[in-house]
């Protein structure tokens, strides 16, 4: 073992995670989720974490005289998988990958060294909806609510302590490896995530790993960064002041439209010239976040919402068709494999209550949610 790598510190298994496909279609260390993200109770190796969040590892591992290609591939990963952000991979595999990486590369410290090239745009389309929270304890409670869209099996939960407030961060997955490196890169992240919502790098914010310092000299992580560490805390996470939470949030419009600009071409290249399966898409990824309007999937297009319905329409359908194939799809996909309950469906796909779903869904199937079910159901006799 490295210095500074000890052992797992009791993070504990879960069987629990959520995305939004076909579960029979699913590869159990690599799935790609292009709809909004729903629970599910599935297998413990389908704990995910969007690849976004591995965001510089083959910078960083080179910059250490490692090879990236031939560590991901030693862990049974493809280097492909970093190219799309958005492709989610089995959390078991990125906790392998990086205790690897940081024994070959000889550093103790690597998801440190890769948390300080990050920012808060690994969150993904997540990001979006934090930054517009009017203050910043509502921004935590949004990531909170919603971390699952990025990383299924990481839990937030906030801990007064005096003025100041302890945001600890857990992991529900084991690893004979440890998850050193995991934290590391987690809190780091969490760190990261904290600044920007002030605008500022305030030292304030102190991050705290349950893990013991590396031995002098022996990662490349500078004495300054390291200094902004309580390394054996009784907790992983972050530590600030209370008052924080009631200040507003520092909106990035640069960094927002940088983002749109990038799922704008994630969706044009993934639906070239398909204007019907790119909304279908945005749908998809807006329903779960209580935030799915015709205006708003027309702003993540950059277009006006009159301009979208006139495009739908030379294209032979609408905004509220589209939703409803989006909604019956969804629906359909978690019905058939018992994923959620239909009151949990109802609440994903953007319903006020279970029996406003259960209308709908009659009136597109001819069938109650519950019937459908045990005629379609992968459980059916």
């Amino acid at each position: 073992m490295q210095p500074g790598c000890s052992p797992d510190h009791g993070h504990h298994v879960t069987a629990r995670a959520r995305n939004s496909l076909d579960p029979s279609r699913i590869n159990l260390d690599i799935l790609r989720i292009d709809n909004s993200a729903n629970e599910i109770e599935v297998a413990v190796a389908m704990s995910l974490v969007r690849s976004g969040a591995l965001e510089g590892y083959e910078k960083q591992v080179k910059r250490l005289g490692g090879n990236p290609v031939q560590l991901l591939s030693q862990v049974g990963l493809s280097p492909a998988l970093l190219r799309n952000p958005n492709t989610y991979i089995s959390y078991s595999k990125m906790i392998e990958l990086l205790e690897v990486s940081a024994r070959a590369c000889a550093e103790p410290c690597l998801g440190l060294l890769m948390s300080q090239q990050q920012t808060s745009a690994i969150l993904g389309d997540l990001n979006m909806t934090v930054f517009r929270q009017p203050t910043v304890g509502d921004a935590i409670a949004t990531v909170s609510r919603h971390l699952y869209l990025h990383a299924r099996g990481a839990r937030l939960q906030q801990e007064p302590q005096g003025d100041n407030t302890l945001l600890a961060l857990s992991i529900d997955i084991n690893s004979p490896l440890g998850m050193d490196q995991t934290m590391q890169l987690s809190v780091g992240q969490l760190g990261n995530f904290m600044r920007e919502l002030l605008g500022s790098a305030d030292s304030g914010c102190k991050e705290l790993l349950r893990q013991p310092a590396p031995a002098a000299g022996q990662s490349r992580v500078s004495a300054q960064r390291l200094s902004r560490i309580e390394f054996g805390a009784r907790a992983d996470g972050v530590r600030f002041p209370s008052h924080w939470l009631q200040a507003q949030p520092r909106f990035d419009e640069e960094r927002i439209s940088e983002h749109l600009n990038s799922y704008l071409g994630t969706l044009q290249q993934r639906y070239p010239d398909n204007l019907r399966d790119q909304v279908k898409d945005i749908i998809g990824q807006l329903l779960s976040s209580g935030e799915c309007s015709l205006e708003q999937v027309a702003s993540t297009l950059n277009l006006q919402s009159r301009v979208l319905q006139q495009r739908l329409q030379a294209s032979g359908t609408h905004y509220g068709e589209l939703l409803r194939e989006t909604r019956q799809d969804i629906a359909e996909q978690h019905l058939r494999h018992g994923s959620l309950s239909v009151t949990d469906l109802a609440l994903q796909l953007g319903f006020a209550e279970a029996s406003v779903f259960s209308r709908s869904f009659k009136s597109w199937t001819g069938q109650s949610p519950r019937a459908w079910q045990r005629q379609h159901g992968t459980q059916s006799p």
